[in-house]
């Protein structure tokens, strides 16, 4: 293993992180945590394996540990029924530029539903891979990924109005998935 193969990963590695925290100086923080994270156990990647995914995993993991780890600062007390607040999470009619706000309603997904849909999507992974990478079945991969693309859809289209013949607030129809 040469450093060449590593620094090559870095962009892939910056990209999701920048799309799983929202915040640009997180996330390279996280992309350093995570580069740290594998030199110290350099010992557990085989030689062999996609070292794409390996990264992917460590990262993923050091992620997760710091949402639990912030949660647990949060009082325990606080805590909110997103369909109490389902008004506050659908992108607001102002026009092309507030409906097309994909970062933002990326970070309303819920987490693991997130980090599927970004691996998946951005990342161009393999739902083998993301189950590896996530530490999951196949199948739940695929459940998460079709969630977390239908709640995307709402929340950049906001609820279908009946009145309206079925029209998100741009005008265009909702388009609806037949099996």
């Amino acid at each position: 293993m040469d450093r060449h193969q590593i620094v090559e990963q870095i962009p892939g590695l910056r990209r999701y992180a920048r799309a799983l925290v929202g915040d640009a100086w997180a996330a390279d923080d996280l992309v350093q945590d995570t580069l740290e994270r594998a030199c110290g156990q350099w010992r557990l990647w085989k030689a062999g394996t996609d070292l794409r995914a390996w990264l992917f995993t460590v990262m993923h993991n050091l992620f997760a540990n710091q949402v639990r780890s912030a949660g647990r600062r949060v009082s325990a007390g606080i805590r909110v029924d997103p369909d109490d607040v389902a008004g506050e999470l659908i992108a607001p009619d102002g026009g092309v530029e507030s409906s097309l706000d994909l970062q933002r309603c990326l970070m309303r997904l819920p987490e693991d539903q997130r980090a599927v849909l970004l691996l998946v999507t951005l990342e161009d992974l393999t739902y083998e891979e993301v189950a590896h990478i996530l530490s999951i079945p196949v199948g739940t991969v695929m459940s998460r990924l079709s969630r977390a693309r239908s709640r995307l859809r709402e929340l950049m289209e906001g609820p279908p109005d009946a009145a309206a013949g079925h029209r998100a607030p741009s005008g265009a129809p909702v388009l609806r998935r037949m099996k």
